[in-house]
């Protein structure tokens, strides 16, 4: 078993990220890094014949490189790249049609919410957002208009675990035409490898741990069913929701040290979370990690362990949250997650802001919850900020 009695490290992962789609024999030049190319077209040798690439929308040899290489990490055949997370999720909610249902996990990234509410739901899409830890409620709410199914886990913010593969299994005993997609940002493959336990679809908000540099936005999708994969290609090309191949460049390097920096992340934050639990003014942690994790068995049948990224609450309100944003130091208050920088933010207010006042209500998203993205420096200062942080905050 692996740490914390989590799965064990499937090997080779650090290989493939240093090495997948990106031999040297590729270029004719044998380039060992992965050239930048920035051409919007491309040369044929007589009409509607081309070698390979004939636009730069449609293809790109580095966007190509850094696809071929994100499937590889996921265990998946097909990868594909997208301007951001949401033009990856627009992408795949387009794969439906007016009178068709998406079925969502209630805990969700704001701008998910958002983008089902108030774009998919105006196309005649329907969207139903319930609990997916309460697994019978899942299965009696699957129904012949259901088409997608979306998941996050852990989700966002409250670090709820989902279990991929019983979800899995519930929507494919309905049909095997509906798509199961799961959101694994948190996580990245080298924690999380949904398409292993029955995902159709693979999705990431490459500009969080994927790049991790806080210097990149883009989205990504890895699939295993080649007809899938023809359909999300055609709609990559049709909508234009490209990565330019500077930001592809970008994120080929940054997957080079992705092991390494998610092994920091990991160690950094649950010792982080372990501190938190102790102290007098926190009421909560929510931190998959910690055997008081209400879905800990879970995250340990599916996962190699947990990211930087987890939630607290302290025993305050609105006035002791911003007196503790105003006195953080070393962690900086700002949205996004997952770069070398940490990061503390106030949900209600920020990330899901959008999201229903009723919704957020019964979700638990109060203005006592604290989102934490633990980055890559020293972990005794970071306890070292949140302890004079929480002091001034109750003060």
């Amino acid at each position: 078993m692996g740490d914390q009695g989590f799965l064990k490290q499937k090997p080779g992962f650090s290989t493939l990220a240093i090495h997948a789609g990106q031999s040297p024999d590729k270029w004719r030049h044998a380039s060992v890094v992965t050239p930048i190319v920035t051409s919007t077209t491309f040369k044929q040798p007589a009409p509607a014949e081309h070698t390979g690439y004939e636009y730069g929308r449609s293809g790109n040899p580095t966007r190509n490189t850094l696809e071929e290489c994100l499937a590889a990490l996921d265990g998946g055949k097909h990868g594909f790249t997208f301007a951001s997370g949401l033009g990856a999720t627009t992408t795949i909610f387009s794969l439906l049609k007016q009178g068709d249902e998406i079925i969502c996990c209630d805990d969700v990234y704001g701008g998910t919410n958002r983008l089902f509410r108030r774009v998919a739901a105006p196309f005649g899409i329907e969207i139903n957002f319930i609990d997916f830890s309460d697994l019978d409620l899942l299965d009696r709410s699957i129904n012949g208009k259901t088409k997608l199914v979306w998941m996050e886990t852990p989700t966002n913010p409250m670090l709820k675990v989902l279990d991929i593969k019983a979800v899995a299994k519930i929507v494919k005993s309905h049909s095997d035409d509906i798509i199961l997609v799961v959101d694994n940002t948190f996580l990245t493959p080298y924690l999380q490898r949904p398409l292993d336990f029955g995902a159709d679809i693979v999705m990431y908000s490459v500009t969080k741990y994927m790049n991790g540099h806080a210097d990149v936005i883009m989205g990504a999708a890895v699939v295993n069913n080649d007809d899938l994969a023809s359909k999300l290609r055609f709609l990559q090309n049709s909508m234009g929701i490209v990565p330019s191949p500077m930001d592809c460049y970008l994120v080929i390097r940054s997957l080079k040290t992705l092991a390494l920096r998610m092994e920091h992340h990991k160690k950094s934050s649950l010792k982080i979370a372990e501190w938190l639990l102790k102290h007098p003014k926190v009421v909560e942690v929510m931190h998959p990690g910690l055997p008081s994790h209400p879905q800990h068995e879970i995250a340990r049948r599916q996962s190699t362990g947990h990211s930087g990224v987890f939630s607290f609450r302290h025993s305050g309100g609105l006035q002791e949250s911003r007196k503790f944003f105003s006195a953080i130091k070393v962690f900086i208050l700002a949205e996004s997650l997952g770069g070398y920088e940490s990061l503390a933010e106030l949900p209600s207010l920020m990330t899901h802001a959008s999201v229903p006042a009723e919704q957020r209500e019964q979700l638990g998203i109060s203005d006592s919850l604290i989102r934490l993205s633990v980055g890559l420096e020293e972990t005794d200062d970071l306890i070292q900020d949140l302890e004079q942080a929480l002091d001034a905050a109750f003060k």
